[in-house]
């Protein structure tokens, strides 16, 4: 298993009820197997402006998740946070 930290910027208009039932469905895709999820960071950066305009919004949430799990669950992940529409953007860095 390896560790990595998972940025994501979220629809700032997503109300808490979806927030969270987006941060578990991706929780759960992490922890699959032997996962952990270590740290789920929401408030640290919490709602910015944006650089540039992402799909007509001018703010983010910014989300950070650190973990230890499988380069498959991170596949798995990148795959439905494509296609999520409540995810503006992602980034997910391997940390040694």
């Amino acid at each position: 298993m390896n560790k990595y930290e998972i940025m994501m910027i979220l629809k700032p208009d997503l109300e808490d009820d979806a927030k969270n039932a987006v941060l578990d469905g991706f929780k759960a895709i992490l922890t699959e197997g032997e996962g952990v999820v270590d740290n789920v960071d929401t408030e640290k950066l919490g709602l910015r402006e944006l650089a540039y305009e992402i799909k007509d919004y001018t703010k983010g949430l910014y989300v950070v998740i650190d973990t230890h799990t499988t380069p498959e669950a991170i596949a798995e992940f990148e795959r439905l946070s494509r296609i999520n529409p409540s995810v503006l953007r992602h980034l997910t860095l391997r940390r040694d």
